[in-house]
């Protein structure tokens, strides 16, 4: 299935790199492809999430369309705060 990147998730990436923190289009990939979680809360969008460190997790929002996965969005967020949902 082809992932494609909005805009918006593409303008994020420069936008987090500016605070120091650097996430790869593979590593968002990947997230999608193999999560350790997948929220179902908000259908249609999905939210994909894997551990990004120690302290966080990466979490990735996503739409599926016919021939394709559309990344809306990503975020780095505390293990804290989301571990309550696994």
């Amino acid at each position: 299935m082809q992932i494609r990147f909005t805009r918006h998730a593409v303008q994020k990436s420069a936008v987090l790199k500016r605070h120091g923190i650097s996430i790869s289009r593979r590593r968002i990939i990947r997230a999608v492809e193999q999560p350790d979680l997948v929220d179902y809360t908000r259908l249609p969008l999905l939210i994909a999430q894997t551990n990004l460190d120690e302290r966080r997790v990466l979490r990735v929002v996503y739409r599926i369309e016919k021939d394709a996965m559309v990344i809306i969005t990503f975020y780095p967020g505390r293990k804290s705060q989301y571990e309550k949902e696994n």
